[in-house]
């Protein structure tokens, strides 16, 4: 073998060229340490160059800075992202780096719309469960009661919707929103007037109990004034109606 010339020049070249592979690698490596690679600033923005309401420097630097490792080069972008989506009101952030020591992070805010449950989280526009400071929440907006079993947030948030639209007509909308644990349906009015919509058989069947009340509720109105405490709209042909007039619920027909 050691005779054999072709064989030597060719392991002598593989040599070489790993050495030179080597020297190449160490000396990229010594460029990406250099100070001026050391990340000096992250510029925050936020999505469609609005502003961020809730999120500010000092949630910021407790919450994400410390998590971010590297500089330019060698800084994990998927864990920056993930660092900054802990941060509290943060739905969504994106990174990207900007020669030779910045990241740009934009970030994206939960728009509240209520409460989920009774341990203290809230629910954005978008279906998402999240925890912040219920103070600041209220401050944005009149929060909606949301309770429903664990992963029936986005089936809620889309029956609140339809209640929504549904009791506009009578000028009314949902202040809180109920799905039990047995995938009965219930709600609280803008008036105060609570309302047993029970389970859903079918796509329209909650649409047909609401309208059965909706077509009812002028007379209702008139009569009793502001007096409905319940309306319970599981009966096949007819409701049951609590006033504070009288200490017992009646069950009318529905023509």
């Amino acid at each position: 073998m050691w005779q054999d010339i072709k064989i030597l020049n060719a392991a002598a070249n593989a040599l070489i060229g790993i050495l030179l592979l080597a020297l190449l690698m160490s000396g990229i490596w010594w460029v990406i340490q250099r100070p001026m690679f050391t990340l000096t600033a992250i510029r925050i923005e936020a999505v469609d160059k609005g502003n961020l309401r809730h999120v500010n420097a000092l949630t910021i630097r407790n919450a994400a800075i410390p998590k971010i490792k590297g500089n330019f080069f060698t800084s994990n972008l998927d864990l920056v992202r993930s660092a900054f989506e802990t941060v509290p009101w943060v739905r969504k952030a994106s990174v990207q780096r900007e020669w030779p020591n910045k990241l740009i992070v934009v970030l994206e805010e939960h728009e509240v719309l209520g409460t989920w449950g009774d341990e203290g989280r809230l629910i954005s526009a978008k279906g998402d469960v999240f925890t912040a400071n219920l103070a600041e929440a209220e401050e944005d907006a009149d929060l909606i009661e949301f309770v429903g079993p664990q992963g029936s947030e986005k089936e809620v948030l889309a029956r609140y919707f339809d209640f929504k639209k549904w009791f506009a007509v009578i000028n009314l909308e949902p202040d809180a929103v109920q799905y039990s644990n047995r995938y009965a349906w219930s709600l609280k009015l803008s008036n105060g007037m609570k309302v047993e919509l029970g389970r859903m058989q079918d796509e329209s069947s909650l649409k047909k109990r609401v309208d059965q009340l909706l077509a009812v509720y002028p007379q209702l109105l008139t009569s009793l004034r502001d007096s409905i405490e319940s309306v319970d709209m599981r009966y096949p042909n007819g409701l049951a109606l609590k006033s504070s007039k009288s200490s017992l619920g009646l069950k009318s027909k529905l023509k």
